[in-house]
């Protein structure tokens, strides 16, 4: 009898992972769940939307979850959030977000790609107007709305990694003003100081200002728009605000489940990919790792 595989995560990692076990197996069953509408997508692109570089919205995703189940034959649910893990039964509750019902499904392997979430130091700013978080596609679609709709002219994005340097340069080929906030003293952090002073150099150059080593305190509605507090005493006022100061990984079921954690709450894998479980295994944003070059623990 066939193995039969559950994939928690649609995204990249899931979706990566379903498309290479169907090559190594033409037989075995894979049903991957899917709690939002899209799949297969990469956040990197998400930002290129936003400025016009990408103008179809079809060019964000790489397969609909149609296409991708009549290629790779993967049962594939969209709208199914797996809302918990039965690790002596073997099966994952899902609840299905079409009819609001609940069920059982039973898996042989089970594969969690959860994915991350991104972090917002104050609850309270998520619920401003002009504030937003970039992480999804529909995330990506409110964002494109409220610039269509209000016209911004100033803009400050919170975090200087790979999706706010994007968001920076989108917002700035918009033709707004753009501000970058960063904690660290140089942008990308992966980046040696060295290689970030020339990255510093093409970024002020273009007319977007940096503020190092700052972080932003206070976020507060104002006349002109919304002032923002940083560390140092500093205020900028923005008509919009882009938080993309980092994620946390969504481990929550792992946790629940009782399967080992580490790093920030990380599901912690050995080289093969198998959690504490060795029928479960996990992928992507939600995993601990060691650094290729460190040999430490990361994200």
């Amino acid at each position: 009898m066939s193995r039969k595989i559950v994939i928690v995560g649609g995204v990249a990692g899931g979706a990566t992972a379903a498309a290479r076990l169907r090559r190594l197996d033409e037989n075995a069953r894979i049903v991957m769940f899917e709690k939002g509408e899209h799949i297969s997508f990469a956040n990197c692109g998400l930002p290129y939307y936003i400025g016009g570089v990408i103008r179809s919205k079809d060019k964000l995703t790489l397969q609909t979850p149609e296409s991708f189940s009549r290629r790779y034959n993967v049962d594939v649910r969209v709208k199914s959030e797996v809302i918990r893990i039965n690790r002596q039964d073997k099966t994952v509750t899902v609840k299905d977000h079409h009819t609001g019902n609940t069920y059982e499904e039973a898996y042989d392997v089970l594969i969690l790609s959860p994915g991350a979430e991104p972090m917002v130091p104050n609850p309270d700013w998520a619920r401003l107007d002009a504030v937003f978080t970039l992480r999804s596609i529909p995330d990506t679609f409110k964002i494109t709305e409220y610039v269509q709709r209000i016209n911004p002219r100033r803009a400050v994005v919170v975090g200087a990694g790979y999706v706010g340097m994007e968001m920076a340069e989108n917002l700035h080929q918009l033709g707004l003003e753009v501000s970058i906030i960063e904690m660290a003293d140089h942008v990308i952090p992966p980046l040696d100081a060295e290689m970030a002073a020339e990255v510093h150099h093409h970024i002020l150059g273009k007319g977007i200002s940096l503020y190092l080593g700052k972080g932003l305190t206070a976020i507060r509605q104002s006349a002109g728009g919304y002032e923002l507090t940083l560390s140092d005493g500093e205020n900028l006022t923005a008509d919009i605000v882009i938080l993309a100061a980092g994620v946390r990984p969504d481990s929550r079921l792992a946790v629940e489940a009782g399967l080992e954690t580490g790093l920030r709450g990380c599901i912690v894998t050995n080289d093969r990919m198998q959690t504490s479980d060795p029928s479960i295994y996990a992928v992507g944003d939600a995993i601990e790792v060691k650094d290729f070059v460190t040999g430490k623990k990361v994200l």
